[in-house]
């Protein structure tokens, strides 16, 4: 089946109404916000929410019937990456993280009671949510596989204890979803997710993490379960089976994630093309100089590159398929192109580029983390050499 990426005429005008309301709603906020030093809250969150609703453009990435635009994964492709040309679009639009890659899961794997208490006001943006895997070593991290946050049966009720780190959007969530282990062995463990509203007892935001960003609402937090008690109406899906549950988030969320980095290097870029087109240095204008086209030919390259492969793997999970491969790929390259493109912006541009006159050093802060985020690209090498060698050898090469 051929790999179609022209655009139908809603899906053409879905974006362009995208980068309007962007430009003019939005990237006034974050310039506020920049020069504020703070980090966005829940206020701005509800202002800018309000504001895409007004427009048509809320919800891209949830069912119709949820009140979402329903996109499929080619059609989120085009309009987060719109959303992402400023920091704050996706939060306006109600497709950021953590939140668009938890209503996808519960979308896929919650009850009707379930989708009524969590999915619906989480889609509505009138709650926040976070999810609770990674943890302190030796606990999970790259490797779910050492998760140390346990869940034990007691009656009718659940007892989880643990400790979880970079929990993002942790501060003022509503409810956690929760992964847990539940039995099997050191490297063969069964996890459970959990459905864990924040102000349950043994619940506990332990401390905001300082971390290189800045850029989620709730911040990046460690939190602490001690003897906290959900009963069997919690469980997200089938007990035992939640690292199956993680894989349906982990390839949406790694893409989406990628869709809404290239608009951030989108800007950056478009930001350092006007500096260049305009600047002059040694008797000519910046842009006519050879080092500084070098670098914006590579920029082109990258961003063209990566949309390339972010569609081709939105493709592959629109026909049903894992797409583990697809995304793994697109991931590692994106979350890196992303970082280059941000520092060439920032190179042409020179002391505007890392001063707070321009949005570039604090696009830098916020990409650089994107190389670790859904697995650090180090793991993804991995996994795509592991699954490139035993396809050799199972063919007999």
């Amino acid at each position: 089946m051929a790999i179609d990426f022209t655009l139908e005429p809603h899906l053409a005008d879905l974006r362009e109404r995208t980068a309007a309301f962007v430009r003019e709603t939005v990237l006034p906020a974050e310039e506020a916000l920049l020069a504020s030093q703070a980090a966005p809250d829940d206020g701005l969150r509800a202002r800018l929410q309000q504001a895409a609703r007004e427009a048509g453009l809320f919800a891209p990435t949830v069912a119709a019937e949820l009140g979402g635009l329903g996109l499929d994964m080619r059609g989120q492709s085009v309009v987060l990456e719109e959303a992402g040309y400023s920091l704050l679009g996706p939060l306006a639009l109600n497709c950021a993280a953590p939140d668009e890659g938890n209503m996808h899961l519960l979308e896929k794997a919650a009850t009707p009671a379930q989708r009524e208490r969590f999915l619906r006001p989480l889609a509505a943006g009138q709650v926040r949510s976070c999810f609770g895997m990674t943890e302190p070593a030796p606990g999970a991290g790259s490797d779910p596989a050492q998760l140390t946050t346990t869940a034990r049966q007691d009656g009718d009720e659940w007892v989880i204890d643990g400790l979880k780190r970079f929990i993002t959007g942790a501060d003022g969530a509503a409810f956690a979803i929760v992964m847990a282990r539940t039995g099997g062995g050191d490297r063969s463990p069964e996890a459970t997710m959990f459905l864990v509203p924040t102000d349950t007892p043994g619940y506990t935001l332990e401390r905001h993490m300082p971390t290189l960003d800045n850029g989620f609402v709730g911040g990046h937090c460690e939190l602490r379960f001690d003897g906290l008690r959900v009963g069997d109406n919690a469980v997200l899906g089938e007990p035992g089976k939640g690292f199956a549950y993680a894989q349906i988030r982990l390839a949406p969320a790694r893409l989406t994630h990628c869709m809404r980095w290239l608009g951030v290097a989108r800007h950056a870029h478009d930001i350092a093309v006007r500096y260049a087109a305009n600047r002059t240095a040694f008797g000519s204008r910046l842009g006519d100089l050879g080092m500084t086209q070098a670098h914006i030919a590579d920029s082109e390259i990258d961003l063209a590159a990566g949309r390339a492969l972010i569609r081709e793997a939105a493709w592959v999970l629109d026909t049903g398929a894992s797409g583990k491969r697809e995304t793994s790929i697109a991931k590692t390259f994106v979350a890196e192109a992303v970082g280059r493109v941000v520092d060439r912006s920032i190179q042409i541009c020179g002391g505007l580029g890392v001063s707070g006159d321009l949005p570039l050093a604090a696009y830098l802060r916020e990409v650089r983390a994107f190389r670790i985020y859904d697995g650090p690209s180090e793991v993804h090498r991995w996994s795509l050499a592991r699954r490139a060698i035993r396809a050799a050898r199972q063919g007999g090469a």
